[in-house]
């Protein structure tokens, strides 16, 4: 069931990189309230990767994944704390204009924790 929503999830985030636009939008991750009553591993109705095109679009996304993971339990907060560190490297390589290295840095941090390229 777990593989199936994360699959499912991943789906969600290969068809938003599929989508125009130059800026990541925010999470619509419902807060963590819309969590409490869904069996562990299910996102709430609403949840929505964010759009984006370029190194900020898959870090925008990659992080977006990993905030609904913890929250509906998919992943615990040892791993989720380790894959944030991941990101944020991620993030100050896109912001320092390395689209590139920041990219292969989200796709290799995705490999290494078993997710599907994304």
């Amino acid at each position: 069931m777990r593989r199936c929503l994360v699959l499912a999830a991943v789906a969600l985030g290969l068809a938003a990189c599929n989508t125009a636009g130059t800026a990541p939008q925010a999470s619509s991750a419902p807060p963590s309230s819309a969590y409490a009553n869904l069996p562990a591993g299910v996102s709430p109705p609403g949840f929505k990767l964010p759009d984006g095109a370029g190194c900020s679009g898959a870090v925008a996304r990659w992080k977006a994944l990993q905030d609904n993971d913890l929250a509906s339990g998919h992943v615990g907060q040892k791993v989720y704390d380790t894959i944030q560190g991941e990101i944020a490297q991620a993030a100050a390589a896109c912001q320092a204009g390395r689209d590139g290295e920041a990219t292969a840095m989200v796709r290799a941090s995705r490999a290494r924790h078993g997710y599907p390229e994304g």
